[in-house]
């Protein structure tokens, strides 16, 4: 999975840094006051956004005194993210609630060390930011390492490289699960983690939220996020759907049941999934016979019959295929909400889904202690 810098996924929201305030015409809610001060600031003014569900809308607009403070006053109804910047590029995330809060950054540099006192999911935003960042440039470093130890043959090393991948990768998990009171921890559930890999964490994780902060929109957004996902989540019977086949018939999934079934999405286009063809035509060639059986249900993208027939061949692709020949709009693929290819599920003889995302050498691992 790749790491998500929330700071900088939160300033690509379209945003208009030139608008005035739109205050809001509500009169209920929590009063906050937020009392800032940039050093090294040239702006004249700074503003104050709110995070939506799609984007960043200006709420207010205060004016930088000669030493560079400011201060915001206003209304909310419930603990909000919100923006401060001064341009559309930087920016300090706030979660604004009751009370005071007081912080001060150095203009010149809003994504470095921001000092911020009265609110704690503020302060704790701040922390998963730094750890994420963190994390990002240590994965680069990783793969870099990783990339290397393979080119060598050294494959000790790579499997050390490959544990310590998965402790990073666990560190931000174990923040956001050490805050369930949180609404950071909502919000970084539902934008950092993986809903497709990382499923039961995050459903898990919405199940704290909805107890701990039922009302929280962030708990609304997270579930919502969640909602599709649950019908394909490991454990689930898989959702039946048939589509033609290259021959101009239609089959089904459920007509595989009694084998374990690899649902393979990918298409001929798609570089990482023709490079991966060879190793998965050798591991239905080894795994097809063995146990209870094995098939691949190979489900297109693509759009273009000629080219998918072709890809079929050249990369002797012996399994079961259908298509819709609709591309990212195929109803197979949306039914299992894949959004990248190659994606596999994984069904045992029942028709249960028992993994997902298992490539390569992990999908080799599983099959062996599967298929003895």
């Amino acid at each position: 999975m790749k790491f998500k810098n929330i700071m900088l996924a939160a300033s690509a929201a379209a945003v208009m840094a030139s608008c005035q305030g739109n205050k809001s015409a509500s009169n209920e809610g929590n009063n906050f006051t937020v009392e800032g001060k940039f050093e090294n600031a040239t702006a004249k003014q700074v503003y104050l956004y709110e995070l939506t569900e799609q984007e960043f809308v200006p709420r207010d607009t205060a004016e930088l005194e000669k030493d560079g403070s400011f201060k915001f006053k206003g209304k909310v109804q419930e603990p909000t993210f919100y923006r401060i910047a001064m341009d559309q590029q930087n920016g300090i995330m706030l979660v604004l609630d009751s009370g005071k809060i007081k912080l001060a950054a150095n203009a010149q540099d809003l994504n470095g060390t921001v000092n911020i006192e009265g609110s704690e999911d503020s302060e704790l935003f701040q922390q998963l930011n730094k750890l994420v960042n963190e994390s990002r440039m240590k994965q680069v470093e990783l793969e870099q390492r990783f990339n290397k130890a393979m080119q060598e043959g050294n494959e000790a090393e790579a499997e050390n490289i490959r544990q310590e991948y998965l402790v990073l990768q666990r560190s931000v998990k174990d923040f956001i699960a050490q805050h369930p009171g949180s609404v950071v921890s909502a919000f970084g559930t539902a934008s950092l983690i993986d809903p497709v890999n990382d499923f039961a964490f995050a459903d898990s994780m919405a199940t704290l939220f909805s107890q701990n902060i039922p009302d929280s929109k962030y708990t609304t957004m997270l579930n919502e996020r969640l909602k599709p996902y649950r019908s394909t989540a490991i454990g689930q019977t898989a959702p039946d759907f048939a589509l033609a086949t290259p021959e101009g018939d239609t089959k089904s999934l459920s007509s595989l049941r009694g084998k374990y079934v690899l649902i393979d999405f990918w298409a001929s286009w798609c570089g990482p999934c023709r490079k991966e063809n060879p190793n998965v035509v050798k591991m239905y060639n080894k795994y097809k016979n063995k146990g209870a059986g094995f098939e691949i249900f190979g489900v297109s993208l693509d759009q273009s019959r000629d080219k998918w027939l072709a890809a079929i061949e050249k990369d002797q692709l012996t399994w079961p295929h259908v298509s819709d020949l609709k591309g990212w709009e195929s109803s197979a693929a949306q039914l299992y909400n894949v959004t990248a290819i190659p994606q596999t599920v994984l069904l045992d003889p029942e028709g249960k889904i028992i993994a997902k995302g298992l490539r390569g050498e992990d999908l080799e691992n599983k099959l062996a202690s599967l298929l003895k």
